[in-house]
């Protein structure tokens, strides 16, 4: 079996690359896909479409233009990790969890033991909370294993 796996949330750590780096590493036949971490080039996505003057213009533009994406790569993974980290509130990875609890596409949250707590219904949609990649690449192992 293989696996389309999209990777949403959180993008100040390496989460991403040890998770990949992992299942790499055990030969796991997964492909990942992800929203675009640069926050620079997101926060632009829709300047492409004209300037604006107005900065709820220009988040509006660029958000259109981000969900395409995510829309597109949620909607065709077969299952999603959502990272929550400590620094910032990451609404979007919350909105993406939403979402693929109303598509029905199983998720797996990753935060600390801290975030509990303001996560309870984020947690209790997913199929699994990890507290660390190493657990998240623990489970996608456990999915894709043979008999």
């Amino acid at each position: 079996m293989s696996l389309q796996v999209y990777l949403s949330g959180e993008i100040h750590t390496d989460w991403r690359r040890q998770i990949k780096a992992g299942c790499e590493a055990l030969k796991l036949p997964i492909v990942f896909t992800s929203a675009v971490t640069d926050h620079a080039a997101s926060d632009a996505a829709g300047d492409v479409l004209g300037e604006e003057v107005s900065h709820f213009w220009r988040d509006h533009k660029s958000a259109k233009v981000n969900a395409m994406r995510t829309k597109t790569m949620i909607e065709q993974c077969d299952i999603a990790i959502v990272r929550f980290g400590d620094k910032y509130k990451q609404w979007n990875a919350a909105f993406d969890a939403g979402y693929c609890a109303a598509l029905g596409t199983p998720y797996i949250t990753l935060h600390d033991e801290d975030i509990v707590h303001p996560l309870k219904e984020v947690d209790a949609a997913a199929m699994a909370w990890a507290r660390t990649p190493e657990q998240v690449i623990e489970v996608l192992k456990y999915v894709v294993a043979e008999g």
